[in-house]
């Protein structure tokens, strides 16, 4: 066969069998290409398993990225993995927790806003209030003209008498003084010459001012005790945000006094021990504003007013009691007065006031009168 038919022979035995010139194999089988081959190969397998991962379920993947990894409750345990605490927690909820970036930290429980006093705010003596308070004791007319009728007539009698006082601006705020802690003749079982009224008559103030918007003022008479140990029978009704309290001298007693016989007296001190009990009180119980009144109508019943101190979340006010002509209640008055001290109350009596003021001449008394009460 001529040499150039083998050529050919060869030719065509190579395109159709596909055997390959010795110089590609060698070409093929360099380290080059097989380094080329193996790097094709390893990005095939990262797209392949990136796909996967794609299809795995959310909470596999919130699990892995966990430093304390939940699985759901009807999947089998990973043995070292750390069960969830949070009960109740679902492969969704993880999920979440999953994507929240590590430095956010998580809200703690929201803060309650103060309470509010009856007509809005917390001073006792902001929105322009003027407070007329009836005074007295539960059941009985005797000590005064709050318990002369039940609670809610005695709320219509209070505002038909306290509207007179209203000026241009104001608004009124309707008291109810109830006597709590009543001076008597006799020691009495504790032998401190006071008894308490029963708890379900005041809850039936307490009610009742929070229905009617009224504050109320537990007044009491501790006789031989002091003021403070009495007042902490009333905690549980002076953690009301409406509910205050009056302290008065007349009816404390020294260790050989009896009530009645003598007009009684109280040293700073035990007023400011008292005050600061309720100050921490209103603070521990984040309270508004609670009126804390001290009733006086001698000199002689404070006779260290001026160590009186103020109190934070306490409106303070002195109280002039003391009855009979209009000159003598005056007199009083400006006798004991300290309104760079306090706020300036004012007592009328409809039994034994001879010629009693009206509303408009209480509210032409200097030093102002911010508070009037009626026994």
């Amino acid at each position: 066969m001529p040499i150039s038919a083998r050529r050919q022979l060869r030719e065509a035995l190579r395109r159709h069998t596909g055997v390959v010139s010795p110089d590609v194999r060698s070409l093929v089988r360099s380290p080059l290409a097989i380094a080329l081959v193996g790097i094709c190969v390893l990005i095939l397998l990262a797209g392949i398993l990136g796909h996967l991962g794609d299809d795995t379920p959310a909470a596999s993947a919130a699990g892995s990225s966990s430093a304390t990894p939940s699985a759901p409750a009807d999947s089998p345990s990973v043995p070292g993995a750390t069960p969830s605490t949070s009960p109740g927690s679902s492969a969704t909820h993880d999920t979440v927790g999953a994507h929240v970036p590590s430095y956010v930290v998580p809200a703690g429980p929201a803060i309650a806003p103060m309470p509010q006093l009856p007509g809005g705010g917390t001073q006792v003596f902001g929105h322009h209030r003027f407070l007329v308070a009836y005074y007295g004791t539960a059941q009985t007319g005797a000590m005064g003209v709050l318990g002369a009728t039940d609670p809610d007539t005695m709320q219509r009698r209070l505002m038909h008498a306290a509207r007179p006082f209203r000026e241009a601006g104001e608004q009124i705020q309707p008291v109810y003084e109830l006597i709590v802690s009543v001076a008597d003749r006799s020691p009495g079982p504790d032998h401190d010459y006071s008894h308490d009224i029963p708890r379900a008559l005041v809850q039936q103030y307490v009610t009742a001012a929070h229905r009617h918007g009224a504050l109320l003022l537990l007044d009491i008479q501790t006789g031989r005790s002091p003021f403070p140990a009495i007042a902490k029978r009333w905690t549980w009704a002076l953690k009301k945000p409406w509910v205050g309290l009056a302290i008065d001298p007349e009816w404390r007693m020294g260790p050989h006094q009896v009530p009645a016989r003598v007009i009684g007296s109280v040293r700073a001190a035990e007023v400011n021990r008292t005050s600061l009990w309720l100050s921490r009180l209103v603070e521990r119980e984040g309270l508004p504003q609670k009126l804390f009144v001290i009733h006086q109508f001698r000199l002689s019943m404070l006779p260290e007013i001026g160590k009186i101190v103020h109190r934070p979340g306490l409106a303070m006010v002195q109280h002039t009691d003391g009855f009979g002509t209009r000159g003598q209640k005056l007199a009083t008055y400006h006798a004991i007065a300290r309104p760079q001290q306090f706020r300036q109350g004012f007592k009328l009596f409809y039994q034994v006031d001879i010629h009693r003021f009206s509303a408009r001449e209480v509210r032409r008394i200097k030093p102002r009168v911010s508070f009037v009460s009626f026994q």
